[in-house]
């Protein structure tokens, strides 16, 4: 029972990346140890992929599975007395062929071969059975953990599209206040500028550090000092342990882009506060502004994407996409009290990578 769980523990990392040439010859070695088989193969829909055990030295990977078993058109196991194998000293003899499901169709196989000779029982079927299940549930988490990566891209270039009109050119109007009267204090501000749309627009890579994304915050308020001069007093306060913590890239910023419209530009001065809490297995960032607030209601349609602000259910619907619903945003906004969005995330989850 050791051998067997460690033997899993040791795949399952492997197989969360989906089936491929690579990630079946690193769990194959795992599958032989839990069916106990005198060899494995792991194929795609048509080919093998991997190979270990026995027959090693004529059975290999790109073999066709048409050549060496029955293809079976549904999700059943079945038992063949033996493979097919042109070399007369061939070792192996009966197969056990668990097709490896996901959703409606058959995304692969799993055949445990097995000594020429040996006579199965129906524990061996059923041991079998139950490793392709676990192979076959990894294949799936691993699409769908590719469709939400997908779906967190899209949503990016969503907000990219939503946010980057605004900025732009309120930005160069910045700059072009202070060409003529402090050429330098102009030059560092195109710097910042340029700086902050690389990080914003770069690539396709949907994950950032939190220290990474205060960084280009930072760039972000310097431009909009630069605006507003001394009205915009700026708070930052984040504590070291959770700057490692990974979020979807441009997730604070348009929480504070909506804090400055909302509580700084029509009036032309206002208090922005962004506080980062450690808080056990999660991290707490918020957002607060001293603006006129907007009442419940009003904030739980912005939440929604049912009102207006700078990406505000974008980010929501990312940070769910990535964590699951129980992390996210919370917005507290009484009139006349000012704004406060809290993000709550988890300090570590497994797939969720920063670029």
């Amino acid at each position: 029972m050791q051998s067997a769980l460690h033997a899993a523990t040791v795949m399952l990392p492997h197989l969360r990346r989906g089936l491929s040439v690579e990630s079946a010859s690193r769990s194959i070695p795992q599958l032989l140890t839990l069916t106990q088989a005198g060899a494995v193969a792991l194929a795609d829909r048509e080919r093998i992929l991997a190979w270990h055990g026995a027959g090693a030295d004529h059975h290999e990977r790109g073999q066709l599975l048409a050549e060496l078993v029955t293809i079976g058109r549904d999700d059943r196991v079945h038992v063949e007395s033996a493979i097919s194998c042109e070399d007369p000293d061939c070792p192996l003899g009966a197969a056990i062929v668990a097709p490896l499901v996901v959703g409606d169709g058959r995304v692969g196989t799993l055949v445990a071969v097995f000594a020429r000779g040996r006579r199965l029982a129906p524990e061996d079927t059923r041991t079998v059975q139950e490793a392709a299940s676990l192979v076959s549930a990894q294949i799936e988490l691993s699409e769908l953990e590719a469709q939400g990566e997908r779906l967190a891209r899209a949503e990016l270039r969503a907000l990219r599209a939503q946010i980057s009109p605004h900025f732009i050119y309120n930005a160069l109007a910045a700059v072009a206040a202070y060409i003529h009267s402090s050429p330098d204090e102009a030059r560092e501000l195109l710097t910042d500028f340029a700086e902050f749309t690389r990080y914003a627009f770069r690539g396709q890579d949907p994950y950032v550090t939190l220290a990474d994304e205060l960084r280009y915050v930072e760039k972000y308020l310097r431009l909009e000092r630069a605006r507003f001069g001394p009205g915009l007093e700026v708070r930052i306060e984040v504590a070291p342990e959770v700057l490692h913590v990974v979020v979807p890239v441009l997730s604070l910023q348009p929480l504070v882009e909506n804090a400055v419209r909302h509580a700084v530009e029509h009036r032309g001065h206002g208090r922005i506060e962004i506080i980062g809490r450690d808080i056990g297995a999660d991290a707490e960032l918020r957002v607060h502004d001293d603006g006129p607030g907007m009442g419940r209601a009003r904030a739980d349609e912005v939440l929604a994407g049912e009102a207006g602000g700078i990406g505000v259910a974008n980010v929501q619907a990312r940070l769910q996409t990535s964590f699951g619903p129980d992390y996210g945003l919370e917005i507290d906004s009484p009139p006349g009290e000012g704004t406060t969005v809290t993000m709550t995330l988890p300090k570590f989850r497994a797939g969720v990578r920063a670029a």
